[in-house]
């Protein structure tokens, strides 16, 4: 039987809602690790909800397994490369920049003047407004 600091891979998966599948697979991929194992069964320090709840609350955010890997190497405790964070952030506000340019510009050729678009000076200058910045974010994302 478990103390309440150590959980099996069952009640791992009852508390975080996630089936022991994928507990295996954070396992394999290096996201969590188990305290050991009792007969055939994974134990886990019960921190390893707070991980979970922060894979989770990671992938929302955009980041890939091999990212928050990456953000919870720090040991057995969750803490989160802050650095890493705010480069997450500053990639999701140029995303959100350049998403709000093409849904201005989708809106705009949905209900532009023009005949044909492409002679409409509004349209134009979205055109290159779009350009720009998907350029730009193309600049400052990292290619692993």
């Amino acid at each position: 039987m478990s103390t309440h600091s150590e959980l099996d891979i069952q009640q791992v998966s009852l508390r975080s809602g996630l089936p022991s599948s994928t507990i295996r697979y954070y396992e394999e991929k290096g996201l969590i690790k188990p305290l050991g194992r009792k007969g055939l069964t994974r134990i886990f320090n019960a921190n390893v909800l707070e991980k979970l709840s922060v894979i989770s609350l990671g992938q929302f955010a955009g980041f890939s397994l091999d990212e928050i890997r990456v953000l919870l190497e720090s040991g057995t405790t969750t803490e989160i490369d802050r650095s890493r964070l705010l480069e997450k952030s500053e990639e999701i506000e140029r995303s959100i920049k350049l998403l709000s340019v093409i849904s201005d510009t989708l809106q705009h050729v949905a209900h532009c003047p023009e005949h044909n678009q492409f002679d409409c000076a509004k349209f134009q200058s979205l055109l290159k407004k779009a350009t720009r910045l998907q350029h730009k974010g193309v600049k400052k994302m990292k290619f692993k």
